[in-house]
């Protein structure tokens, strides 16, 4: 069982999503134009982790087409373990992303049938790590069926060696916010870490405040919760202790990608001070503010160039130091 400390890798489990974008500088008046980025939120966050340096095992089922390949280079790039992810015939999840004046994006999805959704009980198991000192996951592979019910119950297993991360990161076009919130007090249960944005606390709370929600989750299990306020920084919550830290400056070219970096910058941040491995019980509020301040600045290295490109632990340092 992996202990508070020690060294291993953080896992990630869920899905890689091709993100289809118009490529305006090819577009003509014969037609339109695309080009396709590898992203997907659990993707996002397992390259940003191992970016960081920290030693990443991203657990996914690979398509075999065209896109899968993608998703394997982008990874495998960025020196994330791809060991223990699933090869198949089903096809990759695609989301069409139109951005707006302010780089804000919203997706139309292609996923029915996906490979990203198929998990069986076999292909979980064979993934557990007695050296992970965490499981993050969520998003869209925790919800959609039928593979989200039994990743659900693999995480009862996994909590017995590792924390428990997820980012509900809730896509109201694919699945009824409904869902998300009907689920998520047995989320809670099993969770350690539960990270969100406020957009997601609007479909999972509706009607309460921040805090409230806070609470509501915390009653539920899980111990600290953090929610991203976009510009305005983050909230954190330990059982109901509180601190707001605030967002660093930026120039937005677009928010693809950002609050996946931030997940990752507040696990890199967790497990390089020795908290992750456990139930958390030695972290402070204190412990809490450093990794959220931590973890907005890769946020804002991310929102500072074109798609899901987060930084390297290279790049950070240097922008710590200006």
């Amino acid at each position: 069982m992996a202990r508070p400390g020690s060294p291993g890798s953080v896992d990630v489990l869920g899905e890689c999503v091709a993100d289809i974008f118009e490529d305006c500088d090819r577009s003509d008046t014969g037609g339109l134009a695309l080009r396709a980025l590898a992203g997907g939120g659990p993707a996002n966050t397992a390259v940003a982790l191992a970016r960081l340096g920290t030693p990443t095992r991203f657990l996914g089922r690979f398509s075999n087409d065209a896109f899968g390949t993608l998703f394997r280079a982008r990874l495998n790039a960025s020196g994330v373990d791809l060991t223990s992810s699933v090869t198949t015939s089903e096809p990759s999840t695609l989301a069409v992303a139109d951005l707006d004046a302010t780089g804000q994006a919203t997706y139309g999805f292609h996923a029915d049938g996906a490979a990203d959704w198929q998990w069986t009980d076999s292909d979980l198991a064979a993934t557990l790590n007695d050296d992970a000192v965490c499981l993050h996951t969520g998003s869209l592979a925790l919800i959609r069926r039928p593979g989200g019910s039994r990743i659900e119950e693999h995480l009862a297993q996994v909590r017995e060696r590792a924390t428990v991360s997820i980012d509900p990161n809730v896509r109201p076009l694919l699945v009824p916010p409904s869902a998300y919130r009907e689920r998520l007090a047995h989320w809670c249960a099993v969770a350690d870490i539960l990270r969100l944005s406020e957009d997601d606390c609007t479909f999972l709370a509706p009607g309460a405040g921040l805090e409230e929600a806070c609470d509501t989750w915390h009653t539920a299990g899980v111990r600290l919760v953090v929610i991203t306020l976009g510009g305005r920084g983050a909230l954190a919550s330990l059982d109901g202790a509180r601190v707001t830290v605030p967002a660093r400056p930026a120039v937005v070219i677009d928010t693809v990608g950002a609050g996946d970096s931030f997940t990752a910058g507040l696990l890199h941040r967790l497990a390089d001070a020795g908290h992750l491995g456990g139930r958390l019980n030695e972290l402070t509020l204190e412990d809490v503010a450093d990794a959220c301040s931590f973890a907005a600045q890769v946020a804002t290295l991310t929102v500072s160039v074109a798609g899901a490109n987060p930084p390297w632990a290279d790049d950070l340092a240097t922008a710590i130091r200006r």
